[in-house]
């Protein structure tokens, strides 16, 4: 068992009081109005365990300055840089990620989670891409706004365009509907000049044909993205079609931005009303309430985080096989595989994905063949020099640890880290965040899951389409606020977008064999 002395004890009671009395929790959920009073202050609650934005500092330079406090290709940044002497070789460090046997499952997720984690992070937290990359800076709008289907600037979104009927370029393989090919005869497309993938030297010649048009070069890289993609995509041009029937005056341009608004409406939905509900081990569950939050102090806008970006590596998700259509597939099997997708279909793979648990988040836990990723981590970590992982502790409100039984019970894991650090005040953020013990009935770690919660929460919540001038039919069309209204789940925008296997298809980021510790 972890020694829980140093988790403090207003911590400890809000744990206890979240997670047990479920009748009270039962009742305030069933009644509207306390529902949205409990609902909004409970997330403005969980967003102030840290000072708020504007942060002072960015990754630009160790000091404020307007151009630090403006310029948003650079990173926001919790805590000033720090020296990075004297720290152990970066090796040892991505070795404490690395997998030991089988791995370890999640009790509570489903690799259908892992997916939605890393497509959805990734129109977001995207790092530098230019050839020369710069650490310290990002290539992002920093805002939920669905850019794996659009693009992060808009001769990108230009080139997906259709320009007819408010839709997205597709093609129809097998029945269904898929973005266009990015390249013809192992060259890009003329009229996708701008866009590219991530790392083409990895790409086997055979599968440059085969991979998509999309809006960020990362949506080829691996099954789950690809999935997730052409799901939006469907789901895109099906509500441009709908909109096109109802109001036949509208042109191509009100369609395309209605289709949208309403798109990403429906991802904030799915972030808080699923996806924070799977991470929160508590009985209440959030909404993404519109209006609630326009008064609170921590309503400003959006800019992500270099802590923000590192704490999402969530590598350790992923099993050492992958479940697809009936086969289990190396990590490796599965990048730049797009053919997996058209030959078999998403409805069968988000099923399988909904099927098959996630691997534990944590240390010692990732697989061998994502070691290259962790070790990136680490020197994207020391490039910004990031405060050590007590600071974060005592800015997120926890108590400094003293002893490395503080921060996990795991035998294996105290030893590996005393053995790589020593002093439990060396040990650097990145590693200490996913050394922690995950909490019962959740799928993170509390550091995590507090740092996760407050840049969720506040960056999602602040998108100016939740606002209360804009959350309206004016804005949605009556056609898409029913739409809104009526979706709830990932689940229920996979049923209505699969063609190619009518019926009910089982989609779900919890397994289905979880059950609540008491």
């Amino acid at each position: 068992m972890r020694d829980s002395s140093r988790d403090g004890w207003q911590n400890r009671l809000e744990t206890y009081v979240l997670t047990n009395f479920e009748g009270v929790w039962s009742l305030l959920q069933r009644v509207e109005p306390l529902r949205r009073a409990t609902n909004r202050a409970l997330i403005s609650r969980a967003i102030l365990k840290i000072p708020t934005r504007p942060n002072p500092f960015s990754t630009m330079a160790p000091y404020s300055s307007w151009e630090s406090l403006t310029d948003r290709s650079y990173d926001s940044r919790h805590l000033p840089p720090v020296a990075q002497d004297g720290l152990p070789p970066e090796d040892r460090v991505a070795d404490l990620f690395m997998r030991r046997g089988e791995g370890e499952q999640c009790p509570k997720s489903t690799v259908m989670f892992a997916y939605f984690a890393q497509w959805f992070t990734d129109g977001f937290l995207r790092s530098d891409r230019h050839p020369e990359r710069d650490p310290r800076r990002n290539d992002t709008n920093h805002e939920l706004d669905l850019t794996p289907l659009y693009g992060v600037r808009k001769e990108i979104t230009e080139a997906l365009r259709s320009h007819e009927g408010g839709r997205l370029k597709s093609q129809v393989i097998g029945g269904a509907e898929y973005p266009p090919y990015l390249y013809d005869g192992g060259a890009v497309k003329p009229e996708f000049a701008g866009l590219g993938v991530v790392r083409p030297g990895q790409i086997p010649p055979d599968r440059f044909d085969t991979l998509f048009a999309t809006g960020s070069d990362t949506t080829n890289s691996q099954i789950g993205f690809v999935m997730l993609n052409v799901l939006f995509l469907r789901e895109h041009n099906r509500l441009a079609g709908l909109l096109a029937a109802e109001y036949p005056s509208w042109d191509d341009e009100r369609l395309y931005a209605t289709a949208r608004n309403i798109l990403i409406v429906l991802l904030i939905k799915i972030v808080i009303e699923e996806y924070i509900n799977h991470i929160a081990p508590y009985l209440f569950e959030f909404g993404a309430d519109p209006w609630d939050f326009k008064r609170e102090s921590w309503y400003r806008s959006n800019w992500m985080a270099i802590e923000f970006n590192l704490l999402y590596r969530w590598h350790s998700l992923i099993p050492s096989r992958l479940q697809v259509a009936g086969a289990g597939l190396p990590v490796w099997e599965t990048i730049f595989r797009t053919d997996l997708v058209t030959e078999n279909g998403i409805a069968r793979l988000f099923a399988d994905a909904s099927n098959q648990p996630a691997g534990r988040v944590g240390m010692l836990n990732t697989d061998p063949a994502l070691r290259e990723p962790e070790l990136a981590s680490v020197r994207e970590a020391r490039a910004v020099g990031l405060a050590p992982y007590n600071a974060y502790r005592e800015l997120a409100r926890f108590p400094r640890v003293t002893r490395f039984e503080q921060i996990t019970g795991d035998a294996e894991r105290i030893a590996a880290l005393r053995e790589v650090y020593r002093s439990v005040d060396r040990i650097e953020l990145y590693p200490g965040l996913f050394a922690e013990d995950t909490r019962p009935n959740s799928v993170l770690p509390a550091l995590i899951g507090r740092m996760v919660g407050i840049d969720a929460f506040s960056q999602a919540l602040t998108n100016p389409l939740l606002a209360p001038r804009l959350f309206n039919e004016r804005t949605f069309s009556p056609l898409g606020m029913e739409v809104i209204r009526t979706t709830k789940t990932l689940s229920d925008v996979l049923n209505r977008n699969v063609p190619e296997s009518p019926g009910t298809h089982f989609v779900a980021m919890t397994r289905r064999d979880w059950r609540r510790e008491r």
